[in-house]
């Protein structure tokens, strides 16, 4: 083997240890990117859900007074008096 491929060869050799290395840093970034990813989609999950476990005894309680409204509607349009109001 004559010194200029030698020569060639290591260099070669060189480029590909260093490619090689930024690869592997390339790689690493792509899988911390990916946790943080994956994490952030997790915490957001987590206070929807934990949001909706606080609010919902207030919904609750939204939803029974919209009923009772509801209902004292329809008990005012069934009542005798709704009758004698749309006779007048």
């Amino acid at each position: 083997m004559d010194p200029e491929t030698k020569q060639l060869l290591q260099n070669t050799l060189a480029l590909a240890e260093e490619n090689n290395k930024m690869l592997h840093k390339i790689r690493g970034v792509q899988k911390r990117e990916t946790f943080w990813n994956v994490l952030k989609f997790i915490i957001i999950i987590a206070i929807a859900v934990g949001s909706f476990y606080y609010v919902e005894p207030y919904l609750n309680k939204v939803m029974g007074l919209y009923n009772s409204v509801t209902g004292m509607e329809q008990k005012i349009n069934n009542s005798p008096i709704q009758g004698l109001l749309k006779k007048l």
